[in-house]
């Protein structure tokens, strides 16, 4: 490939892959966000294309946008720069239809309690995102003495009744995606995964993972239908798993939950005793510096709702935070978990729904965004949430690799984005003060 710019190959010295010039990593910094944003909305937009629900503006978007990557194509900053945003648009619709697409296939979702850890007997362990495979795993299942278990981000499943009527969705088993090599070699049967987040396994248990589609990885069985057949045998000559209760949880604050108690919430706001609204949670990962997110967490105020999303919720769950009382409502978790990942969708609608009882601006409410960051769908909820021009977003522990220092610049000044900091309770106290 030959950058007509520079007038060098694509693998020299001065052009990436990409076609991006080289002398410009501005350039490069944007089309690389671009790219990974893109690739976080294929994949909602591949789970909601499973529920039924397509957007052809979607589609379109995805080619031109990936046609302005293309070699000799585009070396504006500011066309750039809208084409992120707009890809920040585009997933807010995504995960829209996935939401949409959930609640018609699942039902309306609810708070519920949760077992956590294991039944006697033969078991099944989902992890990933895809609900499509778990309901299928689940009716594939019924009258054969085996339980299905979900893992890590398939723990929201509980929140729908249309998957709750299964008796044998026995509970859940474990946290997030990078404890999986420690967590899959505890659980005795077989182990399916459904999308992205599994990691190379371990040999003690690679016989027993199976995966879905083209989520593949080298010693697993790679599943091309979902006939699972395959899964179900193995679950019933596995060891037995043990009677092994570890603690119930609350789960499934979903938004339309939320925006049903928004007339509580604000009563309770005007009363002073909701003052501020913390989302807490993204995309978790195993390196240091992560344990900012559960220190700034455990030292929310008492008065403060948290609400949490995504597997950084991991980071926090198992902190106390009480409850609050709502008038007409009663006591309710301080800690709200409102799903997946792409359920950031939820956390947008409960702020507008705010914003629009108090007639203010989403950056007017006592609200802060701690974002956990990590992978290619936390860049298309990033650029959904800029899109839509929230401000002082923190993200951490560390700045994305791709976006150069005068891209950040540029939405530092533009969205007052911030990075976290060493040290969490310098700036929760920031977050909290009239001046922040």
């Amino acid at each position: 490939m030959f950058c007509n710019q520079c007038e060098q190959t694509a693998r020299g010295t001065g052009c990436t892959i990409t076609g991006v010039c080289g002398k410009n990593p501005d350039i490069q910094s944007l089309q690389e966000t671009l790219l990974y944003g893109l690739k976080g909305m294929a994949a909602y937009a591949h789970h909601a294309r499973r529920l039924g629900m397509v957007d052809e503006e979607v589609d379109a978007f995805v080619e031109e946008a990936l046609f302005a990557t293309v070699t000799n194509v585009n070396f504006d900053l500011d066309s750039h720069i809208e084409l992120v945003l707009e890809c920040g648009k585009q997933n807010l619709r995504v995960m829209q239809m996935l939401d949409e697409g959930h609640v018609k296939r699942f039902g309306s979702p609810s708070p519920a309690k949760v077992y956590e850890g294991t039944k006697a007997g033969p078991g099944i362990l989902v992890t990933g995102h895809d609900m499509v495979d778990l309901v299928d795993l689940l009716e594939q299942t019924k009258g054969t003495g085996v339980n299905v278990y979900t893992h890590g981000e398939m723990l929201p499943a509980h929140m729908y009744p249309g998957l709750r009527q299964y008796p044998h969705l026995a509970g859940h088993f474990g946290g997030a995606w990078q404890k999986q090599r420690k967590e899959f070699a505890q659980f005795t049967g077989p182990i399916l995964a459904t999308t992205n987040c599994v990691l190379i396994p371990e040999a003690g248990y690679k016989d027993r993972l199976f995966t879905t589609r083209v989520t593949a990885v080298p010693g697993a069985t790679r599943l091309k239908t979902n006939d699972f057949s395959a899964v179900i045998a193995r679950a019933k000559k596995s060891q037995p798993l043990p009677h092994a209760p570890v603690k119930e949880s609350t789960i499934g604050f979903h938004h339309s939950v939320l925006l049903g108690l928004a007339d509580k919430i604000v009563a309770a706001i005007k009363a002073k005793k909701i003052n501020h609204f913390f989302v807490i949670g993204g995309c978790d990962g195993a390196e240091p510096g992560r344990n900012y997110f559960s220190e700034y967490a455990r030292m929310t105020p008492p008065d403060s709702l948290v609400l949490t999303l995504g597997c950084g919720k991991y980071r926090i769950r198992d902190n106390d935070f009480g409850t609050l009382h709502l008038e007409g409502v009663g006591p309710i978790p301080r800690l709200l978990d409102m799903g997946q990942c792409n359920n950031a969708y939820g956390a947008i609608q409960v702020a507008v729904g705010l914003s629009k009882a108090f007639n203010c601006s989403v950056n007017d409410l006592p609200l802060t965004l701690v974002i956990s960051w990590f992978e290619q769908k936390a860049v298309a909820v990033l650029l959904t949430l800029l899109y839509l021009g929230v401000k002082g977003i923190r993200i951490g522990p560390a700045a994305p690799a791709f976006i150069s220092p005068n891209v950040f610049k540029v939405l530092q000044e533009k969205f007052d984005l911030r990075l976290t900091g060493t040290d969490p309770a310098a700036d929760l106290k920031q977050a909290i003060s009239p001046a922040a």
